[in-house]
């Protein structure tokens, strides 16, 4: 297999808070679109004024910057691609996502200086589709999410030391092959495979008997009800080594459609655990349970150790912890200045996370607002606070509380 090597964390990046919150929890490289050949429309994405600063941004902490042009063009969008990748090209990028072939050709001759990677739309699930690829230039396979930890090891002994493998290691799992969605587009008219998905396979549904219009009879998810689409959440925090053994380049966290507190946390307890792996160090439970404090679906290892079979439990959002406000900066007495994100109050319990700072927990004693003047329970979002913490943290930490904001059956 050759040289056994710290696999990259790659990170979502929806938007610039996005980035920043990756980028200083410990991401190796980021993953983000800009406002074309993206797959994902909702996420916020790039503008042409934006993009270059979130590079300079990540480069100046050391961080690489990948972007998608992972969707399947049509003749009329084919035109507009060269001037498109001349310009990622010239903003510094340092790889692309392609799916299509003609992209991915196209992005040879108009981004010379960017990485090419190949998307996971692509499905590669063999060594010869990984060689073929490599052959034709890229510099990395994003792995079908179809693979097992047996199939990945047969496929980097098979394949050429210098092409890189990555793969998901955490996020929302489609109810599809590989991301290719045709359900969406169907249902809704929105085009899963152009960046637009409407996730169908999370909507709740009924069934109608023919003979009985207007009857409607709830899919429910209980342990002796019947199951259309039931897709968990993958998480292989737990597996780390299994994957590092496997042969993997790039571990990849889903989630450019989430938000930021999702890209802090998920990026942040990946980056301690695997840290922790990789030096042969205990595991910090601490860092581990992290995952649990974002808004997820049940967990899996996905396709990983063998088909995972159909799951009959509960398969609705658990959302427990919810963002009360962002430390902007922090004096070394622990005087805190705020910006409000969810109501709170004096003599609420909250923790805090931030930039290698292992979570806290602290009474809150006292709340004043921009003026210096003491409130009790502010409201107002944005709005700026001043409160006492324990000790300093620091910029970007995040306080949250634990609230109950899971989808109710």
């Amino acid at each position: 297999m050759g040289e056994r090597r710290k696999p990259e964390l790659l990170c979502p990046a929806g938007d610039m808070e996005r980035l920043r919150m990756a980028v200083l929890y410990g991401a190796d490289a980021v993953y983000l679109a800009g406002e074309s050949f993206g797959m994902r429309s909702f996420a916020g994405n790039f503008s042409r004024e934006e993009l270059p600063r979130a590079v300079d941004f990540a480069h100046c902490h050391g961080v690489r910057v990948h972007v998608t042009v992972n969707t399947m063009p049509r003749n009329g969008e084919v035109e507009k691609l060269p001037e498109w990748l001349e310009f990622l090209d010239g903003a510094g990028v340092d790889a692309l996502i392609a799916a299509d072939l003609g992209t991915f050709t196209l992005a040879e001759r108009h981004a010379p200086r960017c990485e090419r990677h190949v998307s996971t739309q692509v499905s590669v699930a063999n060594y010869a589709a990984a060689r073929a690829w490599y052959d034709l230039g890229a510099k990395r396979v994003i792995l079908a999410r179809e693979v097992s930890l047996e199939e990945i090891r047969e496929i980097r002994a098979k394949t050429p030391a210098d092409l890189e493998l990555e793969a998901f290691v955490h996020g929302a799992m489609c109810v599809s092959y590989s991301g290719r969605c045709l359900l969406s587009n169907y249902m809704t008219g929105r085009d899963s495979n152009r960046g637009a998905c409407a996730q169908p396979c999370r909507y709740q549904y009924y069934l109608m008997e023919e003979k009985r219009p207007g009857e409607y009879f709830p899919v429910f998810e209980d342990g002796v009800g019947t199951y259309i689409m039931n897709s968990r959440d993958m998480c292989m925090i737990d597996h780390l080594e299994d994957l590092i053994d496997a042969g993997l380049s790039s571990l990849k966290i889903e989630g450019r459609a989430k938000s930021a507190y999702y890209a802090a946390i998920v990026t942040g307890a990946y980056r301690h655990v695997l840290d922790d792996v990789w030096a042969g160090r205990p595991i910090d439970p601490v860092w581990r349970d992290e995952v649990e404090k974002v808004s997820h679906r049940h967990y899996a290892t996905g396709f990983y150790y063998g088909p995972p079979g159909q799951y009959y439990e509960n398969a609705r959002y658990i959302r427990e912890w919810q963002v009360v406000a962002l430390v902007t900066e922090c004096a070394p007495n622990g005087a805190a200045t705020l910006t409000l994100r969810n109501k709170f109050q004096t003599g609420d319990i909250l923790e805090a996370v931030g930039p290698d700072l292992k979570p806290f927990a602290f009474r809150v004693e006292a709340i004043e607002d921009g003026e210096g003047q003491p409130v009790t329970e502010p409201k107002t979002p944005q709005m700026t606070l001043r409160i006492k913490l324990p000790r300093q943290v620091p910029a970007w930490t995040i306080l949250r509380i634990e609230r109950d904001l899971s989808a109710k059956s």
